[in-house]
């Protein structure tokens, strides 16, 4: 039986667990707030922008310098694909969930004969391909903290994969990330950066049609193809950190709330343990006493 004083230890060590969850919970739901709204800002413009871009392909007349990024190269061969996790843990099965989809991804890729190399974001996601697939990592982001830095981060990310992909280093790209649906509630998510997915462009033609909309561009379409396709690639980037930032601060939240609870429940169990070990030593204590005195 443990003694009165280790688990007097045990719940004032539990106490102190409970208060550093409660205050790390306050502060990732002061980020949230703020994380969540740009990644709601940050949406419509990038989904516009895609989807105009999608209506423009049938502009494309050859998949050669910029045009490529959305004609692709032809081949269907070398992946590159981009887990976007954070830097930091504590923050439930945010991490863990990006790593699983992003290691069955590629098992499923190679499956099919396909190459494929690793470009990690954030320390859990590095940490881990460095265990498991460390020879097909070619590049690694961290400590971006787009929150901070804002676009330049997205930028960084948007000029590496570019030359690698004008370089002939890869066929497609591919982002995994979560994506933020409420504080208590993220969904993964895949999403072809590279080429641009314009799998969604006839249902664009079909509803520009059935509207009977006309656009005329100035200057021609080709031209705005070469200026907007690289930006694409940036602006979509952006995009999935925000979504991840603000995924990570409400998983953090959900987590620390949980952890929180469970101190609170620890601490009860505890004090009950403590009540009834205390109880039992001042009982045998007096039944010392008692026999002691009956037996002058």
């Amino acid at each position: 039986m443990p003694s009165l004083k280790d688990i007097k230890t045990q719940i004032n060590s539990v106490g102190s667990t409970k208060k550093i969850t409660s205050a790390m919970k306050m502060v990732a739901a002061s980020k949230l707030r703020r994380s969540q709204e740009k990644a709601e800002a940050a949406r419509p413009y990038s989904s516009r922008l895609e989807e105009m871009l999608s209506s423009l392909a049938s502009s494309a007349a050859s998949g050669e310098g910029i045009i490529k990024l959305l004609t692709g190269t032809g081949n269907d061969q070398n992946y590159v694909v981009v887990p976007v996790s954070a830097d930091r843990g504590l923050c439930g099965g945010f991490n863990s969930s990006i790593n699983r989809e992003t290691f069955k991804l590629v098992k499923s890729l190679e499956g099919n004969g396909k190459k494929v190399q690793l470009m990690p974001v954030g320390k859990k996601s590095r940490d881990f391909f460095n265990r498991v697939m460390k020879d097909q990592i070619i590049e690694s982001f961290v400590d971006l903290n787009v929150s901070s830095t804002g676009y330049e981060s997205a930028l960084n990310i948007s000029n590496q994969l570019q030359e690698l992909y004008f370089d002939g280093k890869f066929d497609k790209c591919i982002l995994v990330f979560n994506k933020f649906k409420s504080a208590i509630s993220q969904e993964v998510t895949q999403q072809q950066l590279i080429p641009l997915d314009v799998s969604n462009s006839e249902k664009e033609e079909e509803k520009e049609n059935s509207s009977n909309a006309i656009y005329d561009y100035e200057p021609d379409e080709e031209t705005i193809l070469k200026d907007l396709l690289p930006k694409n690639v940036s602006i979509q980037i952006f995009k999935v950190l925000l979504e991840s930032d603000a995924g990570e601060q409400g998983a953090r939240m959900a987590a620390m709330d949980n952890a929180t609870r469970n101190a609170g429940e620890m601490i009860d169990s505890l004090t009950l343990k403590y009540n009834r070990t205390r109880q039992a030593f001042i009982t045998k204590e007096l039944i010392e006493i008692i026999s002691g005195a009956e037996s002058i």
